[in-house]
């Protein structure tokens, strides 16, 4: 026998968010109706980090008992008021920039399922407040969805949804059922007769209206058994809300078969190549009348000579690792489903808590490299590596912050929230960084393979495609290529609040990314080598690490040709978040080339016999 049904279902409130701003706002902000008894359920540092507000609200329901139009709160405003009137322009402010709202049920996004073009139909995971028809009598966003709002110069308001929730009869449990979709459609109502809710026409707020003005809110709830959808696969509908999916399968397999493609020919070109010249020296140095030495062998004495500038260099490549780690294994769980949207919070709160527990592998490569460098200021080296990048990153977010709270939004970190994240960094991140300085330090010097001579040999005159910034743009290039695709969904995700999902790839693209990168400087400094230019340590490092400048040259690309934000705040917020990303993107990639030319280099002067 099926468990008797009976329990209540709590409906939950998040921020409410806008593709034309990037200041999300709470739930409380816009005066909805709103429940103030209950305890907000706890948030994660990621949730608090992405600006989640997850609230508690009125909307409460029997399990498989439909409700028709009821009356949830009325809200009433008066134009004389200056409190009132705050409250109204911010609502129509709110609709004017299309905020969204965004619910959910047993952890579940509510979704907005509407027709468009072709007969298709588009899912989207929030439902806006209301919306804007012009002085002109142009409908601006959801307004084109109802013929009915034809009202010039005035806000509509959503002020009735229809929500229908989807289940299936658990047999042989306790459970009972279990919900597997949760869907809305967002109406409006002027409700002229208090006693008989839904009724009347839309409900319309003039731009200039002036008096008394009353919003009355109302709620039906629908239950409809699907035999179909699993419980395992109950956020594949949320997918629906994806129109482009099978665009952005075939866009990245199409983009992963390219730099394979180019990657092989790199490994090809450089293994063919270096083969010859191995040979070539190996039977020069046989013969008994040593002939003179040209190519890259003539710099075998200054080619482990110290880099001008080694001290920034170590500690960019300190923190560079750290973030090269904490990538790899945030990408490697996520693919494993442990850090899915489902889990709200999950993905920021493990790359942070990974970030400062990997002080001790950012410590101990800055130490080890200053020291084979030569350097002796290890007091100097520990401090910057602890200290430089991080706090570049946390003064740009703290100025960001102090913005997002000057203007009131939910983004804005707690204070509570900033002392713990200055804690994590001060109290775990920098004696870990400390600790890997000191072994780093302790442990001798990288032996190198060949002995670097007292005199520096002069470099010649370069031919302008081996010259240092042609080579360093030309490297940026090829890796830039192989993640643009991905890059475009994540800041979609990111800017559009659309879901991102796709880890699998994600960790793939990562994976192609390490490979190009390598293989694209270990060539630039093969040929730089090659024309006898033997400072390889900080181009190499600038060689792939310029695909960070390529990311903002498309970062600013996608604003002004994607985005529809307006504002001053949301313009440098935009831009101040995207710093952070490139400077974040340049240690990462950076890192990846200096490492793969040191081996590089090391690998060929060790296999060369050299006099």
């Amino acid at each position: 026998p099926v468990p008797a049904l009976n329990s209540t279902i709590e409906l939950f409130v998040n921020r409410l968010d806008s593709v034309e701003s990037v200041l999300p706002y709470e739930y409380t902000a816009f005066d909805f109706c709103s429940e103030k008894t209950m305890k907000r359920p706890s948030e994660n540092l990621g949730q608090v980090l992405f600006g989640e507000r997850i609230e508690p609200s009125p909307y409460k329901f029997e399990f498989k008992k439909p409700v028709v139009c009821q009356k949830v709160c009325t809200r009433t405003y008066d134009t004389n008021n200056p409190s009132d009137k705050a409250k109204l322009d911010f609502l129509k402010k709110g609709m004017l920039l299309n905020y969204q709202h965004h619910w959910i049920v047993d952890n579940m996004p509510v979704t907005w399922c509407y027709d468009v073009e072709d007969g298709q139909k588009f899912c989207n995971p929030g439902f806006p407040i209301g919306c804007y028809v012009t002085e002109a009598g142009r409908p601006k966003d959801a307004c084109v969805v109802n013929s009915n709002f034809n009202e010039k110069d005035a806000f509509y308001i959503f002020n009735h949804v229809d929500i229908t929730i989807y289940y299936h009869i658990v047999e042989h449990e306790q459970l009972g059922a279990r919900l597997v979709a949760a869907k809305i459609e967002p109406k409006s109502y002027d409700n002229p007769n208090n006693d008989s809710p839904c009724t009347g026409g839309p409900k319309f707020l003039k731009n200039k209206h002036t008096g008394v003005f009353n919003i009355p809110y109302t709620y039906s709830i629908n239950f409809v058994e699907d035999k179909n959808i699993r419980w395992a696969s109950r956020w594949d509908y949320i997918l629906e809300s994806m129109p482009h999916t099978n665009i952005q399968w075939f866009s990245i397999m199409n983009s992963l078969v390219i730099v394979l493609f180019l990657s092989g020919m790199v490994a090809m070109i450089m293994l063919r190549t270096l083969h010859k010249d191995i040979a070539r020296y190996n039977q020069m140095d046989s013969v008994e009348d040593a002939q003179e030495e040209f190519g890259w062998k003539l710099v075998h004495g200054d080619v482990f000579r110290p880099p001008r500038k080694g001290m920034l260099l170590s500690v960019f490549l300190g923190s560079g690792t750290q973030i090269f780690i904490m990538t790899f294994v945030t990408l490697f769980f996520a693919c494993l489903g442990f850090l899915s949207p489902a889990n709200r919070g999950a993905l920021m709160t493990c790359a942070v808590v990974l970030w400062v527990l990997l002080g001790t592998p950012a410590g101990y490569v800055a130490a080890r490299l200053y020291k084979s460098f030569g350097g002796e200021k290890w007091k100097t080296n520990v401090l910057l590596t602890a200290f430089l990048c991080p706090g570049v990153v946390f003064a740009d977010f703290f100025v960001m912050n102090l913005i997002l709270w000057g203007e009131g939004s939910s983004a804005a970190m707690p204070f509570g929230t900033l002392v713990a994240i200055l804690a994590l960094w001060f109290c775990i991140s920098v004696p870990l960084t400390f600790i890997g300085a000191y072994f780093g330090f302790k442990k001798a010097g990288i032996e190198h393979p060949v002995r670097t001579n007292q005199i520096p040999r002069q470099i010649p005159e370069q031919s302008f495609y081996t010259k240092p910034f042609p080579g360093i743009v030309m490297g940026g290039i090829l890796p830039f290529g192989c993640i643009f695709i991905q890059l475009f969904f994540i800041l979609n995700s990111i800017w559009s609040h659309q879901m991102y999902y796709m880890f699998g790839f994600l960790f793939l693209v990562f994976i192609i990314l390490v490979i190009t990168c390598s293989e694209a400087t270990i060539l630039l400094c093969y040929f730089h080598l090659c024309a006898e230019d033997y400072h390889w340590q900080w181009r190499s490092f600038l060689t792939s690490g310029f695909t960070a400048v390529y990311f903002l040259v498309y970062a600013i690309h996608y604003f002004f040709s994607k985005l529809q934000i307006t504002g001053l705040a949301s313009t440098i917020l935009y831009f101040g978040y995207t710093m952070i990303m490139a400077l974040i993107f340049f240690l990462f990639t950076g890192t990846i080339g200096f490492f793969a030319c040191f081996w590089f280099v090391t690998k060929i002067y060790s296999v060369v016999k050299v006099d």
